[in-house]
Order: C-alpha cells, then structure tokens, then sequence
C-alpha cells in the first residue's frame, strides 16, 4: 500500500515543484504536504484495498492492504515524497542549454545528466552515515517537526472539555492557513510585498531602492504571503532559535549595511547598475548579452567580450558571492574546531566496539544496508557521468577530469556541511566555488562551467538529503533496507517527472523565462535560472 501511496505523492510533488519553480516567486511544495494529504488517502487504501496475497509461498510474496495504516507506513510515504519536494538542480543546466543558448538537448541526455547527479549522492551517504546519522548529536531539526507531526497524526488523544485535540487544531489551522494563501497567490497578489516607501514617494529612485521588497532593498516592506518567507531558506520554523538568529543577524549586515555602503560608495561602479539584480550588465548599466559573447560551438569568444566590453554584477550579487566563499570557509573550520574530536573518534570506532545510543541500539535489530550496496550505486553513477559527459562532449563539454575533481569536491564538503545542516537547518551551498574551480582550470567552456558545478554542489546536497531521510527513519525505526529502496525508486521517479514536466513548459509556454518578450505580468521569469546562466560567463 505504501509503495503506491509513495509512488503517487513522490510524482506529484515533483510535477508540482518543477511547475511553480519557473515562476517569479518559486512555490516549494514540501513533503509536509504529502504528509498531510497521505492520512486519509492511506486510511481509505487500507479499506478498499484487496487483503489477497500475491506469489504466496515465495520469495517475494506480497500484498497490497497489510493492514490498518500505521505510522511506519506514513513514514516510508513521506519519504518517498521527499525525492519529489524540492527542486533538481540539474534542470537549470537544462534550461541554461536549451532556453537562454538556444541549443538542442534531448529528452534522454536530459534524464541521464539529472539521474547521475540525483543518485551520485547515495555514495557519499553511504560513507557518512557513520558520522551525520548514527550519533546523537547529529540530530536534524525538521526531523523532529515531522516527528511530531507524525505524533499528532497516529496517537489517540482524548479531547478535553472545551478544547481540541490535536489533531482537530491541526486541521483547523491546515484549513485557515489553506484558504489564506489563495489571497497573496491568486485573488490579491499585492500582499506578495507591500513597500509603503514606494507608495509615498513613486517617483523617486532612492525611495524605490530602499523601500522595494522585489527590486530593492525591502526597508519597511512587508510581505504578506508565506513564500515571500520561504522560498529560498525554506521554513524558519523548522530552525533552532540560535540558527534562526544568526541568519537574521547576518541578513542585516550584508543586506542593510555591507550591500548599501558597497552601493553608495560606487565600487566597482555600483550605481550604474541596479542595487539588487540578477542579471549581468554592461560598464553603462545595460543589459548584457550573454549570447553574443558565446560561439556556436558552447566556447567562449573572447574578440566579441573585447568588443562588447567586460561585465558587472549588481551590488547585492557581488556581495552574495563574496559571502558564499566566507560560508565555506567558515564550514571547515566549525566542522574541525567543534566536532573535530568527534569525527576522529567515530573514525576510529570503525575498527571496534563503540558506545551507541537508544536509537541506534534498537536499529541494529533490523538488517543493515551493507556498504557495498552504496559503493555499487556510487561506482555505476560515476562510470555513467564519464561516459555520459564523453560520449556527448559536444553539448556538455565536460571532461573525464571534471567529473572526478567534482566528485572530490562534494565527498569533501559533505561531512562539515551535513554537521552544520544536521545542527542547524542550514546548508551552505556549493555553486560558488564550483563555479569558480572550473572557471579557472578549464576557461572558455560555459556549459562546462554548468555541468561541473551540478555534479559538485547536487550530488553533495542529495547526499545530505537521503541522510536527513535516513535519520527519520531512524527516529521511528524503519527498516533501513526498506527505507533504501524507498529513497532509490522515489529518486528515479521523481528524475523522470521532473525533466518531463521541465521539457513539458519549455515547449508549450512561449518566450518562458525571457524577460524582454514576455508580459510585464507573466510569472514564467525563472529567477532562479536566470543566475544559473549568467554565472556561466562570470
């Protein structure tokens, strides 16, 4: 019942994420909601479904109604859903190649770039699951929001006098929240950002700047729509407060003090551009061409960048890049300073006996996931990329080397990183310095430039994806082979959904993500690939 349950709700979050992540304000649909919407979906599956046994007597004999719906089935539902919530990468080499080049790429070199990179990271979960899931310390904050969910959800709770059980307060505020969001999303989009700055002064630029929540700097700005809030950190609410903190506080310094001191002061001529932007631009603050500075064979043209004139980046982008590198650095050095010790034990403890927590203890009562099942998956994915990016070497541009320095880059970066995620709910990123690796020792090549930086930062942030759903799993004692085999079909699922849906609106929505030529009230912008494809070139 779970794997049909499973099946379902990883498709449908994957069309949906890819459907609502072209648009000028992503929508994330998390697994949340499928956590939500699988209770009577599961409940009702559990009564209608044929209790019959198929292959009885054999091997694999098995049923599609077990029994009443329980929480471990809700479990292994959810984390099915989760390789269909969020986004894939990869579709932004897609889109980078096929939208803003304007070059052909099919269906199936598509699908193979997003499954290598999708189940690259099952190899480095493999390694690290020592280290991010067995210790208690690694605790994974929105692991315990679902927890509780899950509680609230299953538990038998008598309702007091005059009060409402959980369950009940849930569905209230599921309903209130619900009907809400139809107003900010559809009926009265203006509540997205309302910049009372920008209402009194409409003709001024300075006020436009400061007082703009989508083109400025958002001061006094208030944003009344949920994913305002969330769409590129993802829930506060599922943060420890420390963490929440030190986001805000950071925020306030590179958006309200860093960015307006690096503007105002005009380095690097800052004013000829917009304070908060994108797009790449011209010395005099055009738009740059991108497309005219790239030959057609994908190679850089470095006569026409002559030409053309070098290109700049916006104050609030510049300041974004230089932070992406300080977040790194900062990561290795938390990682060894404050689990330092840590690691180096649990290193050790590999050759013998060591102390295990309650979770971990009862665990060891199911059949482990035995280390060569990761090292086969991860072995195939790289031998698959090599061959992938060879064979068609024309559209990736990407070189054996490559394939391996990225894999080095993400088995690298996985431990501190997954320690910072697993504490705090953050996940620094590695597009940055990807980028900028092979920016330098393979110039020229913009769809190089993309490629690499897929396969470094993606398989790394999978990686911490199917630990987070290992450590779920290991909260409510699922099966660690059953949760594996969850998280390798949900992931090969949801790699077909996504490059079809992302195929699907290329093809059928015109002008998509080309901000010249669509309405000024189209929300096909594509944000998010529209820095994807500039960072090719810069």
């Amino acid at each position: 019942m779970w794997v049909l349950a499973g099946t379902a709700s990883c498709a449908a979050l994957s069309f949906l994420n890819q459907f609502f992540w072209y648009r000028k304000e992503p929508l994330t649909v998390t697994a949340v909601s499928a956590q939500i919407a699988v209770v009577p979906l599961g409940c009702l599956m559990a009564a209608a479904l044929p209790e019959r046994a198929f292959f009885r007597a054999r091997a694999w004999e098995f049923t599609l109604n077990p029994g009443p719906f329980n929480v471990k089935e809700h479990v292994l539902i959810t984390i099915f859903a989760n390789s269909g919530a969020g986004t894939v990468y990869a579709i932004h080499l897609i889109t980078g190649v096929r939208v803003f080049y304007g070059k052909p790429l099919s269906f199936f070199i598509s699908l193979l770039v997003v499954l290598t990179t999708q189940m690259l990271g099952f190899g480095w979960a493999g390694i690290f699951r020592r280290y991010l899931v067995e210790p208690a310390s690694m605790w994974w904050p929105s692991n315990l929001v679902q927890v509780s969910l899950f509680s609230a959800l299953h538990q038998k709770e008598a309702r007091r006098k005059g009060g409402l059980t959980r369950n009940q307060f849930f569905l209230a505020a599921f309903i209130c929240s619900f009907t809400y969001c139809i107003f900010p999303g559809y009926l009265f989009q203006m509540l997205t950002s309302l910049s009372w700055i920008c209402w009194i002064f409409p003709d001024s630029v300075l006020a436009q700047q400061l007082g703009s929540g989508l083109r400025g700097l958002g001061v006094g700005a208030i944003g009344l729509d949920w994913s305002t809030a969330s769409s590129y950190l993802g829930s506060p609410l599922a943060s420890p407060w420390f963490a929440t903190v030190n986001v805000g506080v950071g925020f306030f310094i590179i958006m309200y003090v860093i960015t307006p001191i690096a503007y105002w002061f005009n380095f690097y001529k800052a004013q000829n551009f917009p304070i908060f932007s994108d797009g790449i631009f011209t010395s005099i603050g055009q738009k740059y061409n991108v497309s005219s500075i790239v030959d057609s064979h994908f190679h850089f043209d470095a006569k026409a960048y002559e030409k053309n004139g070098p290109l700049y980046l916006s104050t609030s982008l510049l300041v974004t890049y230089g932070v992406g590198f300080a977040t790194l650095a900062a990561t290795i050095f938390h990682a060894i300073l404050f689990h330092g010790s840590e690691i180096w034990l649990l290193s050790k403890s590999a050759f013998q006996e060591r102390t295990m927590d309650i979770h971990t203890k009862l665990m060891r009562r199911y059949k482990q996931v035995p280390e060569w099942w990761f090292s086969c998956i991860l072995i195939a994915n790289i031998t698959t990329t090599i061959f992938t990016c060879e064979y068609y070497r024309e559209e990736l541009q990407l070189p054996w080397w490559g394939v391996l320095l990225a894999c080095t880059i993400a088995f690298f970066f996985t431990l501190p990183i997954g320690i910072i995620k697993a504490t705090t709910n953050q996940t620094p990123a590695l597009n940055v310095i990807t980028e900028y690796i092979i920016g330098y020792l393979y110039p020229g090549r913009p769809v190089a430039n993309m490629c690499f930086k897929v396969y470094g930062y993606i398989s790394m942030k999978q990686a911490l994806a199917f630990l987070e759903d290992f450590k779920l799993g290991h909260y409510v004692k699922i099966p660690p082979r059953t949760m594996f085999m969850a998280q390798v079909v949900g992931t090969s699922i949801a790699a077909f959904v996504y490059v079809g849906t992302s195929c699907w609106l290329m093809e059928t929505i015109p002008n998509i993500c080309n901000t010249e030529l669509l309405p000024s009230d189209s929300p096909w912008t594509c944000p998010s690939d529209h820095v994807f494809y500039d960072a090719s070139v810069t």
